[in-house]
C-alpha cells in the first residue's frame, strides 16, 4: 500500500471548486461523463464512468471532502481527504490518497494529475 499527497493550484474560487467536485451536473461538465455523487455522509458514488466508485465520509461545504474509494477486496480503507484552501490564484487543493494498492499506484496518480485535477485546472483556465 502507498499513500500520495500533492497540491494543486485551480483558477477558482474554493467554493466554487467545491461545487465542482460535489454537484453531479458541474462534474459531468469538467469530466465529459455523467456523475454519480451527492454530498449526504454515507451515499456512494460513481466517476468516469464507473472507473472510480466508493463511498462518501464527510463534508466540509467549501472546504473539504472525505470519501472512501473502492479496490476489489481490499481489506484496508482507501481514504481520500481533498481540503480546499484560498490562494492568490483561486484555490489550493490539499489532495491526500492513502492505502492505494501498490498495483494501482502508478494509474491513480496519473489520474489524480490528468484526469482529475488536470481537467478540473484546464475547465476553469478555459473559463476565463
Amino acid at each position: 500500500m502507498k499513500d500520495y499527497k500533492k497540491y494543486y493550484i485551480i483558477p477558482a474560487a474554493p467554493e466554487e471548486v467545491y461545487v465542482a467536485l460535489t454537484n453531479p451536473s458541474t462534474i459531468q461538465l469538467w469530466t465529459g461523463d455523467p456523475a454519480e455523487m451527492s454530498t449526504e455522509p454515507g451515499s456512494e458514488f460513481s466517476l468516469f464512468e464507473g472507473n472510480i466508485v466508493g463511498r462518501n465520509l464527510e463534508f466540509e461545504e467549501g472546504k473539504m471532502i472525505v470519501q472512501e474509494w473502492y479496490f476489489g477486496e481490499q481489506t484496508d480503507k482507501s481514504i481520500v481527504t481533498i481540503k480546499l484552501h484560498p490562494h492568490k490564484h483561486g484555490t489550493s487543493a490539499e489532495l491526500r490518497h492513502l492505502n492505494i494498492p501498490d498495483e494501482d499506484y502508478d494509474d491513480i496518480v496519473e489520474g489524480w494529475n490528468e484526469a482529475y485535477f488536470g481537467a478540473l485546472i484546464e475547465f476553469y483556465e478555459d473559463e476565463f
